[in-house]
């Protein structure tokens, strides 16, 4: 069946980068043509939106992460990418990656919803 795999996940020191890929197999909608996130959940908090790349490439990031973050994708390998720069304390945190071929995924009342989401890759970042 048609699922995302994330990879890149580790434990790295505040100030530090990692850089997360999501890579989708049988996938049944046109991925060039999908919207794209990248989301967080920490321990005891709400899942919440990382960043957001749309099929024409215009990009949306979270206040907390606006200038540290990268979002990107390759269509041509149904990959996309979260570059993570300077990366802080706060950013700790499982990463999960979505995909949704006809609309942006998004959060509301404490949920977010997307067509299909990846298992999530741990980030733990130490001082």
């Amino acid at each position: 069946q048609e699922r995302l795999v994330e990879s890149g996940g580790g434990s790295v020191q505040a100030g530090e980068s990692l850089r997360l890929s999501c890579s989708a197999f049988q996938y049944d909608g046109d991925y060039s043509s999908s919207c794209l996130g990248w989301f967080r959940q920490a321990p005891g908090k709400e899942r919440e939106r990382v960043a957001l790349i749309n099929r024409d490439d215009t990009t949306n990031y979270a206040a907390a992460v606006k200038g540290r973050f990268t979002i990107s994708k390759d269509n041509g390998k149904n990959t996309m990418y979260l570059q993570m720069n300077s990366l802080q304390l706060e950013d700790t945190a499982t990463y999960y990656c979505a995909a949704d071929p006809r609309s942006c995924p998004y959060c509301s009342g404490g949920h977010c919803y997307a067509m299909i989401w990846g298992q999530g890759t741990q980030v733990t970042v130490s001082s």
